[in-house]
């Protein structure tokens, strides 16, 4: 009798066991980490004006630190990046670029969800809801995403964004396959920024993540080189 309820409390400890390790999968990403700035970055972008003319740039840090409108030349280009967003925070605040009717969208978001271990379907799912959102609240505004760009994990200064490359391939792929079932387009910015060990090219990076002028310069002048911009 001792044996047998031996052998129960063992296999109820198994059972709770496989449980936990389960639940911890399940909730080792975070769908509402937001960063500090993210609160007051949305409440300018509210109290700004808004045209139908407006070409927007969403994203994140890699988004926000260019001067788009200095960049190309043209005060139409908004700059909707906040550093540290994830798809789940731009998603809670795309009614903004909505009710803004904007000409044209241009996202770049998804390296801070991998370096949060968000899944990457959960990450596709998001960008899918992003183009449903947009087309149902503002149909003639032109959606645009842009393709993940690599990362070079030489830098040793961003580790938890490094060395997600199948990632990356993933999701970029995703997307391509995903763009005429959903009716955006997608520009492939990641095959002009990587190098022939798979990586995010030196002079295009200050951190392995984030980008220099030169990258800049390179993404303004591949827009304008397939016309997706005057």
């Amino acid at each position: 009798m001792i044996q047998k309820r031996h052998k129960y409390t063992l296999l109820i400890g198994l059972v709770l066991l496989w449980n936990s390790a389960t639940f911890a999968q399940q909730v080792k990403w975070d769908s509402t980490a937001r960063p500090d700035v993210y609160k007051a970055q949305v409440e300018l972008f509210r109290s700004l004006p808004h045209s139908r003319m407006d070409i927007v740039f969403l994203g994140n840090s890699i988004t926000f630190w260019a001067a788009w409108n200095d960049l190309l030349g043209d005060l139409r280009y908004k700059n909707r990046g906040i550093p540290g967003d994830i798809t789940f925070g731009v998603l809670e605040r795309l009614d903004e670029v909505i009710d803004g009717k904007p000409a044209k969208v241009f996202i770049l978001i998804g390296i801070n969800d991998l370096a949060r271990q968000i899944p990457d379907d959960v990450i596709l799912e998001n960008y899918r809801r992003m183009v449903r959102r947009l087309k149902a609240g503002t149909p003639k505004t032109r959606i645009y995403f842009q393709t993940l760009l690599p990362t070079n994990d030489t830098f040793q200064k961003l580790k938890n964004h490094y060395n997600k490359e199948k990632n990356i391939q993933y999701l970029n792929q995703a997307l391509k396959e995903m763009a005429p079932r959903e009716g955006f387009e997608v520009i492939d910015l990641h095959a002009h920024f990587v190098d022939e060990a798979g990586k995010l090219r030196k002079e295009y990076t200050w951190d392995g993540v984030h980008l220099t002028l030169a990258g800049y310069q390179k993404w303004a002048e591949m827009l304008r080189k397939g016309k997706y911009i005057p």
